[in-house]
């Protein structure tokens, strides 16, 4: 009898002990996985102004081979605010950040007013926006802007004014094209 307490004795200490010992592996691992998310500290803080950066697609010509490719510019989302439709064509005329890339909307152009209604946007330009060298290059001119508006989704064509008015070099209404 004095046997058989001693045995049940000791199978409930090593029960006991082998509880304990899972219940301290287990509290030690759920505060190292806490120390692990309060050790981190950033670089630097994030700043407002990296709080407000956004990226925009903006189109020119490769300086090569003269085809259409795409920029990614980082931008103050707040500049798109007012009216995203400006803000895109004015970073087009100022010309890309790449040396592999190349302006095309002539020097000198200067933006009236971009207005949108509906699904287009018409832009209204100065007369130096006419000086293109030939038909190629003016429906590259055309694409760039297309195709950098049509990255905003409510912009699925573009019309032109030329100082507030209609031109016969440009056509009524430019649609982007679906490849």
């Amino acid at each position: 009898m004095k046997k058989n307490k001693k045995k049940i004795i000791a199978i409930i200490t090593i029960i006991v002990i082998i509880i304990m010992v899972w219940f301290i592996y287990k509290n030690i691992s759920i505060e190292k996985t806490v120390d692990e998310y309060q050790d981190y500290t950033p670089e630097e803080e994030i700043s407002e102004e990296q709080l407000r950066q956004t990226k925009v697609m903006l189109y020119f010509a490769n300086s090569e081979t003269g085809e259409l490719e795409n920029e990614i510019k980082l931008i103050d989302a707040n500049t798109l605010i007012e009216n995203p439709c400006k803000e895109l064509v004015n970073l087009l005329i100022k010309g890309p950040q790449s040396s592999t890339l190349k302006k095309l909307i002539p020097e000198g152009t200067v933006l009236h007013d971009v207005t949108v209604e509906g699904s287009c946007a018409t832009i209204n330009v100065s007369n130096e926006f006419l000086n293109y060298e030939n038909d190629e290059n003016k429906l590259k001119i055309i694409n760039s802007i297309v195709e950098t508006l049509s990255n905003l989704k409510e912009i699925n064509s573009v019309k032109f004014l030329i100082n507030g008015e209609q031109n016969e070099n440009l056509a009524e209404e430019y649609v982007k094209n679906k490849e």
